[in-house]
């Protein structure tokens, strides 16, 4: 652990160089991130230097066949740098910038075709690349289209069922307050029929005077004259009888007293005991 503390510190000290480094929590997680920070630091530097090496080592191999280069033109051709046109001195430069831009050993046709052939290739994966990103995104796009439409679809449900709930709210707000009325109510008429019934029971008030016995007696009334009606009946033809004034005394007789007996029964059931 104390390895890694001192180990950790080195770096930040050279990580920031003259300027204060930040005060932090010394604990282990810190110290482990750190300490791989470090690491990672430390081998990117490595590469970096052999990258730096390389380059160099290539600057020097291209010095050097620059060199052989121009001593081949002067000592075998008797062609100088300088006493090219200006022309030909550009397409120098431009074969140089390709080369440089190529990254080839020489300007040689063996050195650029397969350069080139790369770089199409390169550019060819690139445009495919590019393709299937559009494809991508006209998807993502599409996705985003649709999702946006689903959202602005539930907003507009959920706005509904908002008015929805409010409105059953009301309604069940209303259905309370209507509960709460016939409850009230419910407790008057039971007062008052309470008040009624003590007050009837304070008259002595007796069971045929109640309201179901008075239904009762009536249906009773009503049944007794309809077996009067036939009675009746019977009895209109003696009315105008007078070829046998005594057989219609005693027929007049025998009606009258079933009529009576009727009506006996009659007044007996309408009389409230």
């Amino acid at each position: 652990m104390c390895e890694k503390i001192q180990k950790v510190n080195r770096w930040l000290a050279a990580a920031f160089g003259d300027e204060e480094v930040p005060p932090f929590e010394m604990n282990a997680r810190t110290v482990n991130i750190l300490e791989q920070l470090a690491r990672s630091a430390e081998a990117s530097c490595r590469r970096a230097d052999l990258l730096a090496q390389d380059r160099k080592h290539k600057a020097a191999e291209y010095r050097a066949d620059g060199a052989h280069l121009h001593d081949v033109l002067v000592q075998s051709l008797g062609v100088s740098y300088a006493s090219l046109s200006e022309s030909c001195a550009d397409y120098l430069a431009s074969l140089v910038d390709i080369a440089a831009v190529l990254a080839t050993r020489d300007t040689s046709l063996y050195s650029l075709m397969p350069a080139l052939n790369r770089l199409t290739d390169e550019l060819l994966e690139a445009e495919k690349s590019e393709r299937k990103l559009d494809r991508g995104l006209l998807v993502l796009g599409k996705k985003l289209s649709d999702t946006m439409a689903l959202g602005g679809q539930l907003q507009a449900d959920v706005s509904k069922t908002r008015q929805a709930q409010a409105a059953e709210s009301a309604k069940v707000e209303e259905r309370m307050l209507n509960m709460d009325f016939l409850e009230a109510k419910a407790k008057e008429i039971r007062t008052r029929r309470e008040g009624q019934e003590a007050q009837l029971a304070s008259r002595n008030m007796k069971e045929p005077l109640s309201h179901q016995a008075l239904v009762r007696l009536s249906e009773e009334v009503n049944a007794l004259k309809t077996e009067t009606v036939p009675l009746k009946k019977k009895l209109e033809p003696f009315l105008d009888l007078s070829a046998s004034p005594s057989l219609a005394r005693v027929k007049i007789e025998e009606a009258k007293r079933e009529l009576a007996a009727l009506d006996s029964r009659l007044e007996t059931h309408v009389d409230f005991k």
